[in-house]
């Protein structure tokens, strides 16, 4: 009797210490194992508010931003990670050091997330690239973009498909069929399985479609001159995110001005100093 009641003393020892790490929700987990405890803490979001049952524009506004904030930081903190990275490996080669097995997978990783080919006998050239891409986007543009792209968060593509960019794909059922639709195109707006997923695919986007070379490319001049990134400064790089192109463009720095206010004390509670880049 005294050995099963010391055996049932360790079981419940065991039990106590074992429970609580099983019972603990982990957010999200981000694209490297190497997210640390500074990224703002947010799980994946699979539900939209309800942002029609705000009567004052202002409280909408300031609830949709509130929501969508905290996913783009989570976002950017991670391409802010890479970037580290990958500047880090540059900084080892130009030393004259060879990378290690870890340093060599983890370049191959982010240059072929970011569709970027090695080129082992011009790495400055390729160097040249990466950077170019794996660079963070201000939060007021992904945040003024979702808005203008998802009306708010109420259009049926943020509802139903969580697509809060008006991004598309051309897979039968791969998405929503947009009522609009002209004969003859088979385009559908993507469906996504979290907002998160949303953030992320049009980061992605952004950072290596050919269309939006321009936006990267004043962006990177930016970095070289040594001044933030703007949101302000880009948007002539989205000419071709919309039919309506310059129209499109006027409509979105009107959107930046009008809402920085907002924009500034929604991120202003939790600045992120790693990002290089302001709510402007």
């Amino acid at each position: 009797m005294r050995f099963l009641g010391w055996a049932v003393a360790v079981v419940l020892v065991v039990l106590a210490i074992w429970l609580p790490t099983q019972l603990h929700v982990q957010p999200e987990s981000i694209h490297e194992s190497e997210a640390t405890t500074e990224l703002p803490q947010v799980g994946t979001v699979v539900d939209v508010p309800d942002f029609n049952q705000f009567a004052d524009v202002r409280d909408k506004k300031q609830a949709f931003f509130s929501f969508l904030a905290p996913i783009v930081q989570v976002e950017n903190s991670t391409i802010e990670q890479e970037r580290e990275q990958i500047v880090r490996i540059q900084e080892h080669l130009l030393a004259g050091n060879k990378l290690s097995n870890a340093q060599t997978k983890a370049f191959a990783t982010i240059a072929k997330r970011y569709n970027v080919e090695i080129d082992t006998n011009d790495y400055e050239a390729t160097f040249a690239v990466l950077l170019r891409r794996v660079d963070v986007v201000p939060e007021a543009l992904v945040l003024v973009q979702a808005a203008n792209e998802s009306g708010w968060g109420t259009s049926r593509f943020a509802t139903e498909a969580l697509n809060f960019f008006g991004q598309w794909c051309f897979r039968k059922g791969c998405g929503l069929v947009p009522d609009a639709r002209v004969d003859g195109m088979n385009h559908e707006v993507r469906k996504f399985s979290s907002v998160n997923a949303s953030v992320r695919s049009y980061l992605r986007n952004i950072n290596t479609h050919p269309a939006y070379f321009e936006l990267r490319q004043l962006r990177a001049e930016k970095r070289a001159s040594g001044a933030d990134v703007r949101a302000l400064d880009l948007t002539p790089g989205l000419l071709s995110y919309s039919e309506r192109g310059e129209e499109y463009i006027h409509e979105l720095n009107s959107m930046i001005r009008v809402n920085r206010p907002i924009i500034f004390d929604v991120l202003e509670p939790n600045p992120n100093p790693n990002l290089n880049s302001a709510p402007e």
